[in-house]
C-alpha cells in the first residue's frame, strides 16, 4: 500500500542533478575517483563491458520520470562489484538507498562518494546530512545541513531552505528524545508472521488472538508483479496466536485477495470487521465482515469517506460507530494528509480533527485504542525526529491532548508508521527494516516495560565499629507498576445450552444509567466467539439474545479509572422452554430495600418486550438473598423485591394473570456464601418460564 508521495529535497533536484551528473561525467576524473574506462580496466574488457551495461540499465530507471530508484539499485550494485571506487556510482547508490526501504544504508556510499570527489554533486552536503540523520548521528547531520545551500537559481529555493531547517529541528528533537529512551523490548514477530518478502501494516484484535497484515510474497493471488516497484502485488494474510508466538500465516481467500493490490488497514476490536485499502479512484477504503471462517466481499465505505483523493488508513471506535481515517482531500485540509472523524450511521460529513492533531505536514496510520479515547497516529510534524514518528493523544474534556512522541527507540529518524497496540497497552506492533529481519520489511512486537523502578538502598552504620551487631536501615523503593489502560475486555463463546453447539447471537452493550444501547455486536456463527471492549466509567448491561432463546444478561459496573482487565465469560443461551430460568443481572435495588433503581429500566423493558413478543408466556419472578442476616428478614426482602418487579410489568400493560412472584430468601443459593463473589451471585432476581 503506497504510504505517501513525498517530495524531498533530493527529489526536487532530480532533474538538476541529472544535468549536473551528465556534465560531471564529461569532466576528467579526479585522482581519487576511478572511471569505468579502457585505460583503467584494459585487462578485463569483458568485465568492463558488463559493468558499463549495468550502469546503463540502472540509469534508465534512475533518470526515468519519475525515478525508479529501487529498480536502478540492483544494476548499480552489480557495477559496484567491478569498480567500488567511482564517485558518481557511489553517489547514485547512496541516492537510491535514500529513496528505498533501507535508507540508513545510504551513508557509507555517500561518504565514499564525497571522499573520492567532494564536488561530485551539488546536493552532496544535503545528501550527506540525510545519510547521517537517518543513522541518528545528529550533530554531524546538522553540520552537513548547514552547509547544504541550494544552488544559485534553483527553483523553490525558499521551500528548500525551509526543508533544511525542518531537518535540523528534527535532529534536535532526536537528540533530546534519545537522552530519555522509552523502556521497551522490540522483538521480531517471528517466522510465523514474517517472510523473506515485505511484511507490513499489522492490525490485531483487542486481545491479541489474531493478527492480519499485508505482504508482497511470491505466491500472491494472481502471481503478478507491480510494474512500478517490480515487487509482487499485495495480499492480506492472517496468523493466530500460538502460545507466546504466532502460528503460520495464511493468505485470505477470495473475495478479499484479488489479482490486484489488497491491503488491510484496520480491524474491529473483536476481529469481526476489517478495513481494506484498494487502489481505485486514487485509493479508497472498503470493509468486509467475518462470517463463520470466511470474509465477505469488501464493500466501499461510500462517498462520505472515499473521495477523488487518497484515503489510506482508518480505524474503528470501540463501538464500531465512528471511523477515524486519513485522507489528502483538499477540502478542509490543514496539511498534506490529515486525520478525519465520521459517524458511520447517518448522513453527516467527515470532520477534520483540527490543529491539535493535524499539522502542515503529513499524518498517517491512525489507530483508536479500545478504550475509546486514546489515539495513536504517525506524523511528520509535532516533534518528529525525522520522517513519520508515532504519537499518542487522549481525548478528554472535549479536546485532544498535546500529542506525545512515543520516543526512542520506538521512533527512529526514518518513517515509523502503522502502529497498533493491544487493549492491555502491554504490546504494540508495527513494521520496520532492521538487521534481524527475515529478509525485507518485517513486523515487530514492542513490549512496554513502564518506568524504571528505583534501586533499593541498604544503609549500614559502620561508624560504631565496636558494636557486635551494626545498626542496619533498609530503605524500600516504592513499587512502580507498568501503566495499564482503562478498559475491560469481555470475551467468550456463545452456545446452545442443550446441544452445546456454538451459536450466532446479538450482543447488546447498554449504558444502564442512560438506558441506551451504545453498541451491538454478533458472535461468530461458526465458533460462537465474541469480544466486547468496555471503556471504564460506565455501568454496563450486557445482553445476549437470539430468536427462539431467552435473553442472557450480565452486569459490569466499571468506575472511572478502573484498570485493565480481561474477563472470559462463556454464555449458554436457553431455549424458551417450560422450566427454563434466567437471572436478571441488571435489575438493581437500593441497599437493604425493595426500591428499584433507575439503572434497572433497560432490563425491565427487555422483559416487557419478551412478554409482548410471546403472548402466551407465563413467568414467575423470584427474589433471592445470601445467608447474611436474619433468615426471616431475608425471606421478606426477597419476596418484596419480586413483587415490585411484577408491579412494574403490570404498569407496562402485562396482564397480571401471566405473572406470579415468590421470595426464596437464602434457600436456593447458586454459589458458595463463603466468598464475597459467591454472596453477590446469590443476591439475585430471576424469572422462570411457567407456560409458553
Amino acid at each position: 500500500m503506497p504510504l505517501v508521495n513525498k517530495v524531498t529535497y533530493s527529489m526536487k533536484f532530480t532533474r538538476l542533478a541529472a544535468l549536473a551528473a551528465a556534465l560531471l561525467l564529461a569532466v576528467p576524473a579526479l585522482a581519487q575517483s576511478v572511471e569505468f574506462s579502457k585505460d583503467r580496466f584494459g585487462n578485463d574488457k569483458e568485465g568492463l563491458k558488463t559493468a558499463q551495461k549495468e550502469i546503463k540499465a540502472g540509469d534508465e530507471w534512475y533518470f526515468a520520470d519519475p525515478p525508479k530508484y529501487e529498480r536502478a539499485l540492483p544494476h548499480y550494485l552489480e557495477a559496484q562489484k567491478f569498480n567500488p571506487n567511482n564517485a558518481q556510482l557511489n553517489l547514485k547508490i547512496g541516492d537510491c538507498y535514500l529513496n528505498s526501504g533501507f535508507r540508513p544504508r545510504s551513508l557509507s556510499y555517500l561518504q565514499k562518494a564525497f571522499e573520492l570527489d567532494g564536488e561530485v554533486d551539488p546536493r552532496m552536503h544535503f545528501l550527506l546530512g540525510r545519510g547521517l540523520h537517518l543513522n541518528a548521528r545528529w550533530q554531524e547531520a546538522i553540520a552537513e545541513y548547514k552547509k547544504a545551500v541550494p544552488p544559485t537559481g534553483a527553483k523553490n529555493a525558499l521551500a528548500l531552505q525551509q526543508e533544511i531547517r525542518k531537518h535540523i529541528t528534527e535532529c534536535e528533537s532526536g537528540m533530546a528524545l534519545m537522552k530519555k529512551p522509552t523502556r521497551v523490548f522490540i522483538d521480531n514477530a517471528g517466522p510465523g508472521v514474517n517472510s523473506p518478502f515485505p511484511d507490513y501494516g499489522p492490525v490485531i484484535s483487542a486481545d491479541e488472538s489474531v493478527i492480519l497484515f499485508t505482504s508482497r510474497r511470491n505466491n500472491s493471488t494472481g502471481g503478478q508483479t507491480d510494474p512500478e516497484s517490480g515487487g509482487f502485488f499485495e495480499d492480506v494474510y492472517q496468523s493466530n496466536r500460538a502460545g507466546d508466538g504466532w502460528g503460520p500465516a495464511r493468505a485470505l481467500a477470495e473475495p478479499v485477495n484479488t489479482d490486484g493490490h489488497d491491503a488491510t488497514v484496520g480491524l474491529s476490536p473483536d476481529g469481526q470487521r476489517m478495513l481494506i485499502y484498494v487502489e481505485n479512484n486514487g485509493g479508497d477504503l472498503n470493509e468486509c465482515d467475518l462470517r463463520g471462517n470466511k470474509w465477505s466481499k469488501p464493500q466501499t465505505l461510500g462517498k462520505r469517506v472515499n473521495t477523488n483523493a487518497h484515503e489510506s488508513s482508518a480505524s474503528y471506535s470501540p463501538d464500531g460507530r465512528i471511523l477515524y481515517f486519513v485522507s489528502d482531500q483538499p477540502e478542509g485540509s490543514l496539511g498534506s494528509r490529515d486525520i478525519y472523524r465520521i459517524e458511520l450511521e447517518g448522513k453527516g460529513k467527515a470532520v477534520n480533527l483540527g490543529p491539535a492533531i493535524n499539522t502542515p505536514y503529513g499524518e498517517e496510520g491512525v489507530f483508536m485504542h479500545p478504550d475509546g479515547k486514546t489515539m495513536y497516529f504517525s506524523s511528520e510534524g509535532h516533534n518528529s525526529m525525522g520522517g513519520y514518528d508515532i504519537f499518542k493523544s487522549v481525548y478528554e474534556n472535549g479536546k485532544w491532548s498535546k500529542p506525545e512522541n512515543l520516543g526512542w527507540p520506538i521512533n527512529t529518524p526514518d518513517d515509523d508508521v502503522f502502529f497498533v497496540i493491544s487493549a492491555s497497552g502491554r504490546h504494540g506492533y508495527y513494521s520496520s527494516y532492521r538487521d534481524d529481519g527475515q529478509g525485507s520489511k518485517d513486523i515487530y512486537q514492542i513490549t512496554f516495560l513502564g518506568p524504571e523502578k528505583p534501586p533499593v538502598l541498604s544503609n549500614e552504620d559502620q561508624l560504631l565499629a565496636s558494636r557486635a551487631a551494626p545498626v542496619k536501615e533498609t530503605v524500600l523503593a516504592a513499587a512502580v507498576p507498568v501503566a495499564t489502560t482503562q478498559v475491560t475486555i469481555l470475551k467468550g463463546i456463545v452456545t446452545d445450552a442443550e446441544s452445546k453447539q456454538p451459536l450466532e447471537a446479538t450482543i447488546d452493550v447498554v449504558d444502564n444509567q442512560k438506558n441506551q444501547t451504545i453498541a451491538s455486536f454478533r458472535s461468530n456463527s461458526q465458533s460462537g466467539r465474541y469480544l466486547v471492549s468496555l471503556p471504564s466509567g460506565i455501568n454496563y448491561g450486557i445482553v445476549v439474545r437470539q430468536e427462539g432463546y431467552l435473553f442472557h444478561s450480565e452486569n459490569f459496573d466499571l468506575p472511572a479509572g478502573a484498570a485493565y482487565s480481561e474477563v472470559v465469560k462463556d454464555i449458554a443461551l436457553k431455549k424458551l422452554n417450560v422450566g427454563a430460568k434466567v437471572v436478571l443481572n441488571n435489575i438493581f435495588f437500593d441497599t437493604d430495600k425493595s426500591t428499584l433503581r433507575k439503572e434497572s429500566t433497560a432490563e425491565l423493558e427487555r422483559l416487557v418486550a419478551l412478554l409482548n413478543e410471546t403472548p402466551k408466556l407465563r413467568i414467575e419472578i423470584s427474589g433471592h438473598t445470601d445467608n447474611v442476616g436474619n433468615p426471616a428478614y431475608n425471606q421478606k426482602l426477597s419476596e418484596n423485591r419480586a413483587r415490585v418487579v411484577v408491579d412494574y410489568l403490570i404498569t407496562k400493560g402485562i396482564d397480571k394473570g401471566r405473572l406470579t412472584f415468590a421470595g426464596y430468601g437464602l434457600t436456593q443459593p447458586v454459589a458458595s456464601n463463603t466468598t464475597k463473589e459467591g454472596r453477590q451471585q446469590n443476591r439475585r432476581t430471576e424469572f422462570k418460564v411457567l407456560e409458553k
